[in-house]
């Protein structure tokens, strides 16, 4: 009991001086992305990075599929700023980000604009597929167009980040439309609670025994069993710090390169990653 206080109070520190550096950053997040990502086309290893060239080496699938960053409620892509930066260390060398502007009302409609940019993305790198990661509100909508519009055909991976996969009670405070859809008992949580056995997209839902804004903090698991899913728990990381943490981007790029495995193999090593998280 003592070391959850002193991991949720430590937690709670964290999220307060992150938030201050947010409030600093978030107006370069308005500003629109000029498109200055590596075209995962370039399979030459001439000018790159020793981490791309090793990535390259390993794992070409990796290295060369679009990862697509989608955030959350009220915020905008400056909130990856820390994660674009750990995924380009490790050689991932083509990003991008969805916005959708802070006065959207409806998950569905926004999913829907995130299919539209999906197939941009797919059309302007010549790619097949894209990896997405979405934090908080931008997993489930990222899940909405997986599940339910038929985006597994475009996603290979669905990293979710505090995401409320079975609603959270603290959106029972406030009226808002938007807000009422992450409710329990919303008719959108009971929507992606319906069969989906033909979806083939992996899903990584990393959860935290501290945030804040899911309640309970179980609901940010992926529990369908239609879904091929691993849990990967974040203690003591609260939930605006989760794409900011070094061991959570680690715990990405660790997902975003298991993608070229396939098998046994794979869910061993998922299962590996889970169990790093429950230790940390």
């Amino acid at each position: 009991m003592l070391i959850s206080a002193a991991r949720a109070v430590s937690a709670a520190a964290f999220e307060v001086g992150w938030v201050t550096a947010r409030a600093a950053m978030y107006p370069w997040g308005l500003l629109h992305d000029r498109g200055d990502d590596i075209d995962p086309q370039l399979y030459t290893l001439t000018g790159l990075s020793p981490a791309r060239r090793g990535l390259l080496g390993v794992d070409v699938a990796a290295a060369t599929t679009p990862i697509v960053l989608v955030h959350g409620i009220v915020d905008n892509r400056s909130a990856f700023t820390m994660l674009r930066r750990g995924l380009r260390r490790r050689g991932f060398g083509c990003i991008r980000s969805f916005s959708y502007p802070p006065h959207t009302s409806d998950v569905r409609s926004t999913a829907r604009r995130l299919a539209e940019f999906v197939e941009e993305v797919c059309e302007e790198t010549g790619a097949d597929a894209v990896h997405v990661v979405g934090h908080s509100l931008g997993g489930l909508v990222a899940r909405y167009y997986v599940q339910r519009l038929g985006g597994d055909a475009r996603v290979h991976t669905l990293v979710t980040l505090g995401t409320p996969h079975e609603g959270t009670h603290a959106a029972r405070f406030l009226p808002h439309p938007l807000i009422r859809q992450l409710r329990p008992d919303s008719d959108l949580i009971a929507e992606l609670a319906e069969p989906a056995p033909d979806c083939t997209t992996r899903f990584v839902a990393v959860h935290s025994d501290v945030d804040q804004l899911i309640v309970p903090a179980r609901s940010a698991m992926i529990t369908h069993q239609d879904l091929d899913a691993v849990n990967v728990p974040a203690r003591g990381i609260g939930h605006l710090a989760l794409p900011v943490s070094g061991r959570i981007v680690h715990q990405i790029c660790t997902s975003l390169v298991l993608s070229g495995t396939s098998g046994r193999h794979q869910h061993d090593q998922e299962q590996a990653l889970a169990a790093t998280g429950e230790a940390t």
